[in-house]
């Protein structure tokens, strides 16, 4: 009973932070339009230590250099930050790339090496490698690995590590509508399973604080 307690409890921890409902004007730039958002009670830490951490997803897709990318096998044995968001996004998704570069900077070399974050899009159809490729290094950092690929198989993903995706939709006046879970979640290098996740209000200075403690594979 206490171990389906504490699988319950990961994954309320891990889907309710925050589902964000993002639109964008079509084109994909210079939206200002805001993020409706439904948000759990913030927590006094920026990240949530899970009582029953997820297994890392079996998930072969597209970098954006075209070539296959196995985030199990490549990513096997080393501190991995994953986030499911698109290019089009119009605050949540760059302001998170943001913070992520700002707090990656302040980590010594060695262990920026090491650091693997890992942007999926939720928007494969307009989001192709080679466009994530372009958006990603303006948005957060050349070292950020970018992947693309079938829709089906990023959701079945997300969910698997209790993040909540949907198919983009366009609506009648022309913008494209994504709701997407916001949040980071945290892989140890140890057990290559998902521990700690992190919610979109997080910022540069908390990832910053956390990140030493992630690159060892220990609880924030």
């Amino acid at each position: 009973m206490r171990k389906k307690t504490a699988l319950v409890a990961a994954l309320a921890a891990a889907t309710a932070l925050t589902l964000s409902a993002c639109s964008d004007g079509g084109s994909g730039s210079g939206s200002k339009n805001s993020v409706a958002e439904v948000s759990a009670p913030k927590d006094k830490k920026p990240g949530t230590v899970l009582d029953q951490p997820f297994e890392k997803p079996d998930l072969v897709l597209t970098d954006t250099k075209g070539k296959p990318f196995d985030l199990r096998e490549r990513t096997k044995g080393k501190p991995t930050l994953l986030f499911f968001g698109y290019t089009n996004c119009p605050d949540v998704c760059p302001m998170t790339m943001s913070n992520l570069a700002i707090a990656e900077e302040k980590l010594p070399a060695a262990d920026r090496e090491k650091l693997q974050v890992v942007f999926v899009t939720t928007d494969p159809e307009r989001d192709t490698p080679a466009a994530i490729g372009k958006w990603l290094p303006s948005a957060g950092d050349p070292s950020f690995i970018g992947l693309s690929g079938d829709f089906k198989t990023i959701q079945a993903a997300a969910r698997s590590v209790g993040i909540g995706i949907d198919a983009p939709k366009k609506e009648k006046d022309g913008t494209v509508t994504s709701m997407h879970g916001a949040q980071v979640m945290a892989f140890s290098p140890k057990t290559d399973r998902g521990y700690v996740v992190y919610g979109e209000d997080t910022t540069p200075e908390a990832y910053a604080k956390d990140l030493p403690k992630l690159v060892r594979g220990e609880a924030p």
